[in-house]
């Protein structure tokens, strides 16, 4: 009876398996059909910006992530407001050394310690943007960006052109990973780059998901306005869905230009990185519990792993984990050229994904997520409640 149960567990990991690389020989061909996608025209007049960014530490890279938002190619005038809680806070530093090395661009920094909720970032932006709306000349578009995203030249030009199509309500942005500080942070990046970013482009072409992401969410402030505004998502964990949700419930579409920015990874040790990971899983389990059980087949190296120690390593067993991690390592690459990804990490691949099928699997272990060094409980519809238990 022994044996039959683990012929049918070793059958189903090889058949999830063989449907992950199916997935990501999909992934491909959606890939490849949002980034050939012609940007929207360049739109005139442009209206003027105002980017948000809330901080909360000297992370590593800060200073070189806000300065790629003001060394911007934009015909119109634009400003960049950033906030911390505490004024000793040594982002602050950062935020001096931009603007001492672009005193033509409108950067303002925001100290105040008020929350508005259990989000802090939110509470941040709120904060920061207080600050927008009482400065001399108001930007019609807001641009909300978190502290660890990179950006090209042109970034604003496509972003806002995107924005000023008819019938859109939003515009973010699909991002790649950047490791920021050695190994841990590699695999990071690797992560982000081999199963986030693939999963996302997938979801937006064929229209499997509705995702609105934290790299980038520019919104004209009349919609922003209409859909509550900022103190609507000060309790909300997955704050970048939510707004997202929001605006299309206005009846306007969210819209992903063909670009790709840097997101920074800066994870040092490894349960820096297990804890990330952790907590990207089970908000996605709060927002979509169907879609991330079935995301198990995105970890087909990991399944083949399974099923070789489940069939006790037989040779017919290890012959298909080797067939799965060369086709596996063929897609990947195949989508480092269609993203214009560097070429490297590829070899890591298989430890990453064994990795992040182990973080899958302990993620339906419990709801807490560390979050900046609080424990925070994922209630219903990924609200924040405040949880001072360690993560289970």
């Amino acid at each position: 009876m022994a044996g039959i149960v683990a012929a049918i567990v070793v059958y189903a990991l090889g058949v999830g398996a063989c449907a992950g690389l199916i997935y990501g020989w999909f992934t491909t061909r959606a890939a490849r059909r949002l980034m050939a996608h012609s940007t929207a025209p360049e739109r005139t007049p442009w209206p003027r910006v105002d980017i948000l960014k809330p901080l909360h530490g000297d992370e590593p890279g800060l200073a070189d992530n806000l300065e790629s938002f003001v060394a911007q190619d934009y015909p119109a005038r634009f400003s960049m407001v950033c906030g911390v809680a505490d004024a000793g806070d040594p982002a602050a530093k950062a935020v001096a050394r931009v603007t001492t090395t672009h005193p033509g661009v409108d950067i303002r920094l925001v100290v105040d310690p008020r929350q508005h909720g259990p989000n802090r970032k939110i509470s941040n932006l709120i904060n920061i943007d207080s600050l927008a709306l009482s400065g001399p000349s108001l930007g019609e578009v807001v641009i909300l960006a978190d502290s660890d995203i990179r950006v090209g030249p042109d970034y604003l030009r496509r972003v806002v052109s995107a924005l000023m199509q008819p019938g859109v309500g939003a515009v973010s942005c699909l991002y790649r990973g950047q490791p920021a500080a050695g190994f841990w942070s590699r695999l990071s990046a690797l992560g982000i780059d081999a199963h986030f970013l693939p999963g996302a482009v997938l979801g937006i072409v064929y229209g499997l998901a509705r995702p609105c992401f934290g790299s980038t969410i520019a919104v004209k402030r009349e919609v922003l306005a209409e859909t509550g505004g900022l103190p609507a998502l000060a309790d909300k964990l997955a704050d970048d869905h939510a707004l997202g949700e929001a605006v299309r419930a206005t009846g306007r579409a969210v819209v992903f230009p063909p670009m790709v920015v840097a997101h920074l990874c800066a994870e040092q040790r490894f349960m820096d990185l297990w804890r990330h990971d952790l907590r990207w899983a089970r908000t996605i389990r709060a927002l979509n519990p169907g879609g991330y059980l079935g995301s198990i087949i995105t970890y087909p190296i990991g399944l083949a792993v399974l099923a070789v120690a489940v069939a006790g390593f037989s040779m017919p067993a290890l012959a298909f984990l080797a067939a799965t991690i060369a086709l596996r390592l063929a897609i990947h690459a195949r989508l480092q050229r269609l993203f214009g990804l560097p070429r490297a990490g590829l070899m890591l691949l298989p430890l990453r994904e064994i990795l992040s099928l182990a973080v899958f699997l302990w993620s339906f272990t419990g709801r807490s997520v560390d979050w900046r060094g609080e424990r925070l409980d994922i209630a219903t519809h990924a609200s924040l409640a405040r949880n001072p238990e360690s993560i289970r």
